[in-house]
């Protein structure tokens, strides 16, 4: 049986990941078996964070409709009830970027959904 020479395969693995490791603080960036360990962590956290990244969104436009509110005496879970009743499909980033944005269109929106 022939010998296998995988010197260039296991050369292009090891760039690959270091690579991918740039930017990694100390021997997590420059050595390989650190920095595999460092990738494995860093996809974990990633993977789950791109799920959180929503829920947090989701958080920030709720902020922003409750503090959008407030100054017109209306809290945001009565607001969200008069949507629903009203039918009004605007989600709620679409609602928080027009309490922030364009706040004149936004309060003949409340005077709509509270009538």
């Amino acid at each position: 049986m022939s010998r296998v020479k995988r010197g260039n395969v296991a050369r292009k693995r090891r760039k690959k990941q270091l690579k991918l490791a740039k930017g990694f603080r100390g021997s997590l960036s420059k050595l390989f078996r650190p920095a595999s360990q460092a990738l494995l962590h860093a996809g974990n956290n990633a993977y789950r964070d791109r799920r959180l990244k929503k829920r947090d969104f989701r958080k920030i436009w709720i902020i922003r409709l409750n503090a959008a509110l407030e100054e017109h005496n209306l809290s945001y879970s009565q607001f969200m009830g008069a949507c629903k009743k009203k039918n009004v499909l605007l989600n709620r980033k679409i609602l928080s970027e027009l309490a922030v944005n364009s706040p004149e269109v936004f309060v003949k929106l409340i005077d709509f959904v509270s009538k």
